[in-house]
């Protein structure tokens, strides 16, 4: 069984000229048309569900950005950590430290992988650091990823045989006992990105292609070559990066997104054909699933219109042109409106992504730190300050985990007059789509709780609200439909984003290929991330905890027909909208600019049911912010 996740591959970006390997593949086996990423759309929260086959409520994990305060360790780089800010959760080592902090429960309940292991079965694991980490996080098998290679011995192996390790592998052990030869040479090396002339902004302009090509051909071709023939798992995942880390960069729909999904879908084939060559085509079942869908990150473009980029430099309005907004910073906005909120991040500087107006003018202002009191450096340009998370928080603080299309925010001492302004001053802002609390607060009007979406944790580990940000189905970059606002995910001027509840970042790929699936079948019933686990685990005899997930029977030579599934949909809305708002829009921070005639909030989350013999799955499609 062969597991490949494509980061952030949509579904129509499969083609028969860009993507021969996938789109052959998804046509002689099995195409499932409605999948659901868990909410939020981020690539850890769906590792986690692939995994254990669970929902954020069930795992108690909620990647990519945690605040976990304490916590304490290093990087993969060994470079200790600041927990008290909240971390990308993206590597292996900071993984660890959580989990150390967690008493070993990075998730409480057991995954695939377990399973495996216990049935004494050889696994491998592969690609995007922490991402492929953490499906085995235990470390019960092989594990390769951008950053390491676990365990020693199999580093020792990889050695011996020739195979170069990331630059950064000996970092995982004691001093001396991984020693890198000077041969090594970096083998996960990516190209630096092309920035306009402001040195912070992706051109999109671009055309050298996808960054990541030569680690991503580095990653499977040891797997290939040495893992597959010599170590024969009987599971394995493969987690590339491509599309997504290019479309973050380059935005969906750009030359170097599509040489990304072309030099992606070669790796696909490359698998195949190895596959073939051993003589184990006919005997392995290939997965192929994507964590979460992609947008462009964009604003209204009444607000914000698109823009030529020419030279290096943002020109004049092009309907047919590039993206000039979409960035929020949360706890700028709340530290306007006179809230104690901290993000972790420093000063932030992204002056192209944080909104150029209709007229010429920038949403925001850019500032000079003259003595170096407010980013550290003497002259360095921001647009807003330093919100470190101090030693000790003030009462009626909010930190903030910003994670991209969705953000998390955390009250530390559960202030309920604090949430409920918090929540006010979240429907006011035009920017923000569906909002979530802990159930501790769900009376609060215009709210839903975690529960609804399978997001509240009776640990008491998830955040007290989740926001999603308003989003554009249909808006169109890039010759590509899907635009959404997006929390500045690492400080960084991001073109295209995920995270949040719209259709395109829910709704991804999965297709299965192999002796156990049907072949030239489009499963119409929706499915799930959370339904592989279960899947995988019964197509390998193995037992798996009691998951969220359910079995694609449906999928399977000699199963049930989908006419004996019940297929039902049900919209989930507020008991009460919010009321008395002022709608404020995103073209001034302060919230001066006013959407006149509107005052009020709700919101609607897309549901459907699915029964099979007695027991109903729910699939979440989208929510979608309603002001009126």
């Amino acid at each position: 069984m062969i597991i490949i996740i494509l980061d952030g591959l949509r579904p129509d970006s499969i083609s028969p000229t860009e993507t021969p390997n996938l789109y052959e593949l998804r046509e002689s086996g099995t195409d499932f048309t409605d999948n659901h990423a868990t909410y939020p759309t981020f690539t850890m929260m769906n590792a986690a569900s692939f995994a254990t086959g669970g929902f954020p409520g069930t795992t108690g994990y909620y990647g990519n950005v945690l605040w976990q305060p304490d916590a304490k360790g290093k990087d993969f780089a060994s470079k200790p950590v600041d927990f008290r800010q909240p971390v990308f959760s993206e590597d292996y080592a900071i993984l660890d430290a959580i989990d150390r902090c967690l008493d070993g429960k990075l998730f409480l309940v057991d995954g695939l992988f377990d399973a495996a292991h216990r049935a004494g079965m050889t696994t491998a694991t592969l690609g995007k650091n922490g991402a492929a980490y953490v499906l085995d996080y235990k470390r019960h098998g092989l594990m390769l990823d951008e950053k390491t290679a676990l365990p020693l011995s199999f580093a020792k192996e990889l050695q011996a045989t020739g195979i170069p390790l990331p630059t950064t592998a000996g970092n995982a052990y004691l001093p001396g006992e991984l020693v890198l030869q000077p041969s090594n040479g970096n083998p996960i090396e990516s190209k630096p990105l092309k920035r306009l002339k402001d040195g912070v902004t992706a051109d999109p302009t671009d055309t050298s292609g996808s960054p990541y090509k030569t680690q991503l051909q580095y990653l499977v071709k040891t797997y290939l070559d040495f893992i597959l023939p010599q170590k024969e798992p009987r599971l394995t995942a493969l987690w590339l990066r491509d599309p997504d880390t290019t479309q973050h960069n380059y935005g969906v729909g750009s030359a170097n997104y599509r040489d990304a999904l072309s030099s992606t879908d070669q790796l696909v084939g490359q698998v195949r054909s190895k596959l073939r060559e051993l003589g184990q085509d006919a005997t392995t079942d290939i997965i192929v699933v994507s964590d979460h869908g992609h947008n462009n990150v964009a604003g209204s473009t009444t607000l914000f219109p698109l823009r030529a980029i020419k030279d290096g430099e943002v020109g004049n309005i092009d309907p047919n042109g590039y993206s000039v907004s979409g960035l929020v910073r949360l706890a700028d906005l709340f530290r306007r409106a006179g809230f104690v909120a901290f993000d972790g991040l420093g000063c932030s500087y992204l002056p192209v992504a944080s909104g150029i107006k209709a007229d010429g003018s920038t949403v925001y202002k850019t500032l000079i730190d003259a003595d170096g009191n407010i980013c550290g450096a003497k002259g360095q340009k921001y647009l807003s300050p330093s919100l470190k998370v101090p030693g000790t928080l003030p009462p009626k603080a909010l930190v903030i985990a910003v994670s991209g299309g969705s953000d998390y925010i955390y009250v530390p001492d559960r202030d309920r007059e604090t949430v409920r302004k918090a929540v006010e001053l979240l429907q006011s802002r035009s920017e923000v789509g569906a909002i979530f609390v802990d159930a501790r607060y769900q009376d609060i009007p215009g709210t839903l709780p975690l529960q609804i979406i399978r997001a509240q944790n009776a640990a008491d580990r998830n955040p007290d609200i989740i926001v999603s940000y308003d989003y554009d189905e249909n808006a169109v970059v890039n010759g590509v439909k899907g635009t959404e606002y997006s929390g500045i995910l690492l400080n960084s001027s991001y073109r295209g984003m995920h995270g949040g509840f719209g259709p395109l970042d829910v709704h991804n790929t999965l297709i299965a290929y192999g002796p156990d699936f049907r072949e030239h079948f489009k499963d119409t019933l929706p499915t799930g991330n959370v339904d592989i686990a279960p899947t995988v685990a019964r197509i390998l005899q193995l037992p798996l905890p009691p998951a969220d997930g359910r079995l694609l029977l449906e999928a399977l030579k000699g199963g049930p027909s989908e006419s004996r599934f019940n297929l039902s949909r049900q919209v989930i809305q507020p008991k009460k909208a919010a009321t008395g708002l002022t709608i404020r829009l995103p073209t001034d921070p302060d919230g001066k600019d006013i959407d006149a005639g509107k005052s009020t909030y709700t919101f609607q989350v897309q549901t459907k049911l699915l029964t099979y013999e007695g027991t109903t799955y729910s699939y979440f499609d989208f929510a979608k912010a309603v002001r009126r």
